[in-house]
């Protein structure tokens, strides 16, 4: 598949403007299909209620690059989401915020939202349009002002126009934005790694016998929480990790007051895992290597660990070096050099 992105209407439409009207009431938007990969489950995000256009597309983008909707004018989502590194931010344990404050959890990837169903390490929210609150507002992170926002967005001309275009008749305001910003993250697929070729037999699909091996064996020991083309199940599990005493992040817990959510954070997405590091929800690891070492022999037991790590008494996955290096030779096949590189996602 060489491309998700399909224009339904390749020129722009002129109704009836008289000699004075402006630019913005002669500019009919352009709808953009977003196509599901054929390797992919169902998408979980409702277009019919938020359907992407080009100048909505174009507009989430904008806002998504915008430091000036931090309280310091110099943090933006994209500060913390670098496409080049799959929208982490590459290197850095945790967050980075205003006035250089670092919060607790590692930046997680922005690819494929629109097919999942939550977000945030503790699913702190199921919707989309609800998601860039959590960052913006955060005192650590954004600290953002939406009132302020609003009225900077209001003042500047190019909000203007591109607001006019993507969303016509209605006003500058934060629903608006959150739709905007929607737009652009439903956008941000990542479905064209040499793994996608191979699972849709298309050209450039070849894997190594090294990488077929780590593929059976990751099906065997891992897919049942990375599950699907995804890699994701969506679900909330605790693997095991040693709790910080420092920081004793509660994980889904924080969310639901349920005991059974202890110490429990989202299932990632292994999707370009190759160009994500650190990984795990506090960033302490920073090698592939050093995460399956935690699997076959750092697994510390607890209340609401996973069942999948507990075996008879025996924690976490039985993995040789040989399969640890098979794994990691496949997961390096989920790399998709497009989506890194797309200029469409760029500032």
């Amino acid at each position: 598949m060489k491309s998700i992105f399909v224009l339904l209407l390749t020129f722009t439409l002129l109704l009836g403007c008289s000699k004075g009207d402006d630019e913005s009431s002669a500019y009919v938007d352009i709808p953009i299909q977003l196509k599901t990969p054929s390797n992919f489950p169902p998408m979980a995000y409702d277009l019919e209620n938020n359907p992407v256009t080009l100048k909505g597309f174009e507009l989430g983008k904008k806002l998504f690059y915008d430091g000036r909707l931090s309280s310091d004018g110099t943090i933006s989502c994209g500060f913390c989401h670098e496409q080049r590194h799959a929208f982490t931010h590459h290197g850095h344990t945790v967050s980075q915020g205003v006035d250089g404050q670092t919060g607790t959890r590692n930046t997680p990837a922005i690819q494929n939202l629109a097919f999942q169903r939550t977000f945030m390490y503790d699913g702190a929210t199921d919707h989309l349009n609800l998601q860039p609150l959590i960052p913006l507002t955060s005192e650590i992170e954004m600290n953002g002002n939406l009132t302020q926002i609003v009225a900077m967005m209001k003042a500047d001309p190019e909000y203007q126009k591109l607001f006019a275009a993507a969303f016509p008749g209605k006003p500058i305001n934060t629903e608006q934005m959150l739709n905007a910003m929607a737009q652009f993250m439903a956008m941000v697929v990542s479905s064209n790694s040499r793994f996608d070729h191979f699972r849709r037999n298309e050209a450039g699909g070849t894997l190594s016998t090294e990488e077929q091996q780590g593929y059976a064996i990751f099906n065997q020991k891992c897919a049942s929480c990375h599950a699907t083309d995804l890699f994701t199940d969506d679900s909330f599990r605790n693997n095991g990790l040693a709790v910080n005493p420092q920081v004793n992040d509660i994980g889904r817990y924080r969310v639901t007051l349920n005991e059974n959510d202890r110490y429990k954070f989202k299932v990632p997405s292994l999707r370009n895992i190759e160009k994500t590091a650190p990984y795990m929800h506090d960033g302490r690891f920073f090698t592939l290597e050093a995460v399956l070492n935690h699997y076959s022999s750092g697994v510390v037991g607890s209340a609401t660990l996973d069942a999948s790590l507990s075996n008879n008494g025996n924690l976490g996955i039985a993995l040789t070096d040989s399969e640890k290096a098979k794994i990691i030779a496949f997961l390096k096949t989920l790399t998709d050099e497009q989506y890194l590189k797309d200029p469409r996602f760029a500032e």
